[in-house]
């Protein structure tokens, strides 16, 4: 068993990578050495993954749009969801900006995130500006 090392590059990445792999068919105990080095190597490659590899989180038109292919939810859904189907229609062309109402709806009721819902974005009309 090769010692741990920091991931710097590519190559250290690919080393962790199948480090981590083979205890996934044979999963360390916890507190063990061998569950030890599990998490140190999990958490080097979270680190690394991070720096190089950052996922943006969707805008929140995009997270209603995934949320309703993810559940086959229909525009009418959302329309009893947040109050009307032109309005769900303007939401989901970005014409019309998510009111804290509607984020609250779609919170308690699709159970999507509120941090999310709440991230600033950009609307069709708004050449460049931000919404607040």
């Amino acid at each position: 068993m090769e010692n741990i090392r920091p991931i710097k590059t590519e190559a250290d990445y690919d080393w962790a990578i199948a480090e981590i792999t083979k205890y996934f068919e044979n999963e360390p105990e916890v507190g063990s050495l061998d569950g030890d080095r599990f998490d140190v190597l999990a958490t080097l490659i979270e680190a690394y993954e991070d720096k190089h590899y950052p996922i943006e989180a969707p805008d929140p038109v995009e997270a209603i749009h995934s949320h309703m292919e993810l559940f086959n939810l229909s525009r009418k859904a959302l329309a009893e969801v947040i109050g009307s189907s032109p309005r769900a229609t303007e939401v989901l062309n970005k014409k019309r900006a998510l009111t804290l109402d509607m984020v609250f709806k779609l919170n308690k009721e699709w159970k999507i995130p509120a941090e999310v819902l709440v991230q600033p974005y950009h609307l069709a009309n708004d050449r460049g500006r931000r919404r607040a």
